[in-house]
């Protein structure tokens, strides 16, 4: 048994942040219920060129293995049939701006009183109160605000924009922060409500550069240096945009550097002049077999490809709907007891499990459903 099995999750997020802390409880056994409409569907579901393919990428990548539903929130009717999904799930997710949940009726506290046990999740730019509550955003606005931008990139050049790491960060935190309340439920008997901010998780990471500033430093870029370590960085090898990695932490490792190389040059000209020549996988395997820590810089396909990785189900195969197999990333964990956790099933199409979660979850008959769909509520 998967270890959130049993756990159901009302599923109101949209894009990517949200969406990726309720997919990684999808993964550990919740069953989640995405709502959304063919008046608003997520974004995400509209196709667009990324990952190398047309379609749904980013949408594939977040909702896999959750189910789906249609709820038209615009009408009163609507928010009454979303509670009556809430009444029997243990947590509600959504991730718009600070106050439009509440606005449509679906606040905490309205939550609680059809289940007074619940978890609810919110996910925002800056959090549901302070003066900042009010603002919009998407995952560079994170890593801008929240102070990593600045740190990342080359001293002379400009901050590095953040994009789905940042998203990603965010939702990993907010399903930690859920699993904590879902536990505490589990003590105590109560519900809880968790607000995320992601700026807030982006100053977080940050946390070494803000104690030097506090001090009265000031952290600056510093590209692919590290403190403490050095050569390191990434370095050209042979052949187009192929790469190289080498970190180089003691003396008895540029020591060793300085015998594969057959140079005591090791600045990163020289170094470069010394990789440029091999092919990025072979120098990798030769500076590893003198204890020094690198790998070649894999392009997304190698990566795709990696038998390791696919052992470990960390890429795997799942169908679309027309039966198709397409490569997914899997859950990047293992768990010694209970059933593989990680991606049942592909993508769901719009409405796909309206007879499950309207029929057998909430006891709606046929007619019931019928003139909820010709008056546009499951619309």
């Amino acid at each position: 048994m998967k270890p959130l099995a049993g756990i159901r999750l009302a599923d109101f997020t949209v894009h990517n942040a949200g969406p990726f802390a309720t997919h990684m409880l999808s993964q550990l056994g919740a069953e989640v219920v995405k709502v959304e409409s063919a008046m608003r569907p997520d974004a995400f579901r509209k196709p667009h060129p990324v990952y190398g393919r047309e379609g749904p990428a980013t949408f594939d990548q977040v909702a896999s293995t959750k189910l789906s539903v249609r709820i038209n929130l615009k009408k009163p009717e609507g928010v009454a049939l979303a509670k009556r999904l809430v009444a029997v799930s243990d947590v509600a997710a959504e991730s718009f701006r600070p106050g439009v949940i509440g606005r449509l009726g679906l606040g905490f506290e309205a939550l609680k009183a059809v289940k007074q046990d619940i978890v609810m999740l919110s996910v925002s730019s800056c959090g549901q109160d302070g003066p900042d509550s009010h603002f919009a955003g998407y995952a560079p606005l994170f890593g801008a605000w929240g102070a990593l931008s600045d740190l990342t990139g080359f001293a002379d050049g400009p901050p590095v924009e953040m994009r789905h790491v940042m998203d990603h960060t965010v939702g990993m935190h907010a399903a930690v922060a859920v699993m904590a309340a879902l536990h505490r439920r589990r003590a105590t008997g109560e519900g809880s409500y968790v607000d995320v901010a992601a700026r807030e998780v982006a100053s977080a990471l940050a946390g070494e550069a803000l104690l030097v500033a506090a001090a009265g430093g000031t952290p600056r870029r510093m590209g692919n240096a590290a403190e403490g370590l050095g050569p390191h960085g990434v370095y050209p090898a042979r052949g187009e945009d192929r790469w190289v990695s080498i970190a180089v932490r003691s003396e008895d490792q540029r020591a060793a550097l300085r015998r594969v190389t057959g140079s005591n040059d090791l600045t990163d000209e020289a170094l470069s002049a010394w990789t440029r020549l091999r092919d990025a996988n072979v120098a990798a395997q030769e500076l590893q077999a003198a204890g020094i820590a690198a790998h070649a810089s894999w392009t997304t396909p190698e990566i795709a490809a990696d038998p390791h990785l696919r052992a470990r189900r960390a890429i795997v195969e799942v169908a679309e709907p027309d039966g198709t197999l397409r490569a997914a990333v899997g859950v990047p964990m293992r768990l010694s007891k209970g059933d593989e956790i990680g991606i049942d099933r592909g993508t769901p199409q719009l409405g796909e499990h309206e007879d499950y979660v309207y029929g057998e979850l909430l006891g709606m008959g046929r007619a019931e459903r019928d003139a909820l769909e010709a008056s546009e509520v499951i619309f």
